[in-house]
């Protein structure tokens, strides 16, 4: 259940916060300069499932390069800015949808205010962000190191440098590596503020390690309610971030779309190469708009009863496997063809 009470805030053809749905977002790791690749990756993230994506701009050849991407692509566009003010202008004059600053490393109160003056004659949204490794000295001090109550003071600091330049059109990210901590920010920022969250466990690490920690963190927070758009870090293809968003979001009822997979763990009674089976079917089933659930199963013992739960599913025998829909075996066909098959019928899908 997401909590309502949010701030509606526009980015380009999105809206998140009030009744709105959680967005998907990542954020590109080619060189933005380069148009050609950079679009190229947008473009097949889009497929995946992203919402929203981010670009670097640490130059101003890369603020300069949104014009022409943003003419090839359809979601939202946003620019991420570090320590110059002036590319964060650049960007917004040549088409982001949003900009992202730290308004503590961007300097003096007139950068600050040339940016937010910009932002409101576009009418873009500033995602104001906090990291746990970016906390000042003297909250430092105060709380002695890190905490969820610094991090938290220092983004609502800087939201207030903003509101007092008479702009409100902001949505807030608070981030840590360290889980819990990431949580228990979440949880005061939320009923310390109206704004929009964009939520997620920044530096969480490889597909294995972030996958479990953003899965954690996302998890917890998302099922209490808090958080409008979300992005999985992940140190990996970006496609990964997509695909366990989507999945993350299916899992807690808050996203409908998209096959899941369920697959068996493997057993003494298993004859086929289950594990690269179940691979398959999920890099398979990523670009197939359905949704049901699929298993795959490694045995044509138990396989029948324990896919009972899915709409359709496979299950291995020797040298050969079972369709199963609803429970019911529908067909036999040699091992090699399963994967084919299973294929043809999601194609073809008929409730």
């Amino acid at each position: 259940m997401i909590r309502e009470n949010t701030k509606e805030i526009h980015i380009g053809n999105r809206i998140i916060g009030g009744k709105n749905p959680v967005l998907i977002q990542s954020m590109c790791n080619t060189r933005t300069e380069d148009i050609e690749s950079t679009v190229a990756q947008i473009k097949a993230l889009e497929i995946a499932g992203c919402e929203i994506i981010r670009l670097a701009v640490p130059t101003m050849e890369a603020a300069q390069a949104f014009t022409e991407i943003k003419k090839q692509i359809r979601i939202p566009l946003v620019a991420d800015i570090h320590f110059d003010y002036r590319l964060a202008i650049a960007a917004i004059e040549h088409g982001a949808d949003k900009i992202r600053i730290n308004p503590g490393n961007i300097g003096s109160i007139d950068r600050i205010k040339a940016v937010v003056d910009k932002a409101k004659e576009y009418d873009i949204p500033i995602r104001v962000g906090v990291n746990s490794g970016s906390l000042e000295k003297n909250l430092l001090e105060k709380y002695g190191g890190v905490t969820a109550e610094g991090i938290v003071e220092s983004a609502l600091d800087k939201v207030k440098i903003i509101e007092d330049l008479d702009y409100d059109n902001l949505v807030i990210s608070i981030k840590s590596s360290d889980v819990l901590m990431c949580v228990r920010s979440h949880e005061l920022i939320a009923e310390k503020t109206g704004y929009p969250l964009h939520v997620g466990i920044t530096e969480s690490g490889t597909v294995l390690s972030g996958n479990i920690k953003s899965s954690i963190g996302l998890g917890i927070i998302l099922n209490e309610g808090i958080g409008n758009t979300i992005r999985v870090s992940l140190t990996g293809d970006p496609l990964e971030e997509i695909y366990s968003a989507k999945l993350i979001l299916k899992t807690l009822g808050l996203k409908k779309g998209g096959i899941e997979v369920v697959s068996c763990p493997t057993c003494g009674r298993t004859k086929i190469n289950l594990i690269e089976l179940a691979n398959k079917v999920e890099t398979m089933v990523q670009d197939i708009d359905l949704d049901i659930k699929v298993a795959v199963m490694g045995c044509a013992v138990n396989g029948p009863g324990e896919a009972k739960g899915a709409d359709i599913g496979i299950a291995g025998g020797n040298g050969e496997g079972l369709l199963i829909k609803k429970g019911k075996i529908i067909k036999k066909v040699p091992e090699e063809q399963l994967l084919e098959t299973l294929r043809y019928e999601l194609l073809n899908w008929k409730e």
